[in-house]
């Protein structure tokens, strides 16, 4: 069982209705292969980490129109609000992230943070050191909702349901341990 950071970070996500996953850097094509519906488009992980094969890369604009799940590496999380960083990529990883229904993000346990002091702090030199070139990144915190015309609606504005794969850091991990949304 996690403790300190992390802990707060799967107990922000139960109270915002997110589905977690913890598991080993072996582990997370298998991990993600059980958790996408497809047709599924993605983006690049980190250089360890794989997708399936099922996942679409490169999508088109066509590709994330039919697309039922989306793949993304999230940057940082805060730990304090279920908070993800998930910053734009030529590969095109926000719109990745938003258009399909499902949204499932992969995360290093060491890129939790607690608070948004520490998210900023790590975020702004990141950030400006994109200078020109557009570099911006999305704040996401749970299932995209709104409640502007009356009633609660999910997936407005992006996923309506979102899955975060935490990879732990020490690889010696072998369990995985799921919580559902």
């Amino acid at each position: 069982m996690a403790t300190g950071t992390v802990a707060t970070f799967e107990d922000s996500l139960e109270r915002l209705d997110v589905g977690w996953t913890r598991t080993s850097p072996e582990a997370v094509e298998s991990t993600l292969a059980e958790l996408i519906r497809e047709p599924a488009v993605g983006v690049a992980l980190a250089e360890s980490l794989s997708l399936p094969e099922s996942v679409r890369r490169d999508p088109t604009p066509a590709d994330l129109r039919e697309a039922t799940t989306g793949v993304t590496m999230a940057s940082l999380a805060i730990a304090d609000y279920g908070s993800l960083v998930l910053e734009s990529t030529p590969e095109g990883a926000e719109q990745v992230s938003l258009f399909p229904d499902l949204h499932v993000a992969v995360l290093y346990e060491s890129d939790i943070v607690g608070g948004m002091e520490a998210a900023f702090s790590w975020l702004g030199p990141r950030l400006r050191e994109g200078g020109t070139d557009g570099k911006s990144a999305i704040l996401a915190t749970g299932p995209s909702a709104t409640a502007d015309m009356g009633s609660l609606v999910r997936g407005a504005h992006g996923p309506k349901t979102v899955h975060v794969v935490i990879v732990a850091d020490d690889e010696d991990e072998n369990e995985a341990e799921r919580v559902d949304e």
